[in-house]
């Protein structure tokens, strides 16, 4: 191998180490963005204590750091095997689903959308039924989504 050939070698490894570093940072950022979001919206305390679960709090926010890990693993390396049946892929879908409805509605309470909503409405009774209806909505459009659209 030529001196010229090894500095372009060189080059290259620094170039590609330099690229994965800023990867792995920018990665840290955004995962470090979003657990705040769901730490400041009070997401795991809420959930536990409506499930009375609380004494669990730390191992709930360990699964959620955890499923987070996991998750980023996977979208990084989608060639990983990972020998699981489909019954893997329905429970993630349903478990990714629980946590994104419950991120919207908990983002929706902080910002208060529900009750200027419902106050501009003037709806006084009934207000766990419309927010039922808002999920099942949501979950209509996404079958019609998955099943219709997207074929």
């Amino acid at each position: 191998m030529f001196a010229s050939e090894r500095k372009e070698v060189g080059k290259m490894v620094t170039y590609q180490l330099l690229l994965g570093a800023l990867g792995l940072l920018c990665g840290i950022g955004v995962a470090a963005g979003v657990f705040a979001l769901v730490a400041s919206l009070g997401m795991v305390p809420r959930m536990a204590g409506k499930t009375s679960v609380a004494a669990y709090v730390p191992a709930l926010e360990n699964a959620l750091i955890a499923g987070g890990i996991f998750g980023c693993v996977l979208a990084v390396f989608p060639e990983l095997p990972f020998p699981v049946g489909t019954w893997f892929l329905g429970v993630y879908g349903l478990a990714s689903g629980v946590f994104s409805g419950c991120l919207s509605v908990a983002l929706a309470e902080v910002l208060n959308v529900f009750p200027v909503l419902f106050r501009r409405m003037g709806i006084k009774t009934g207000l766990e039924i419309l927010i039922t209806f808002f999920a099942f909505g949501k979950v209509a459009g996404g079958l019609v989504y998955f099943f219709c659209v997207a074929r």
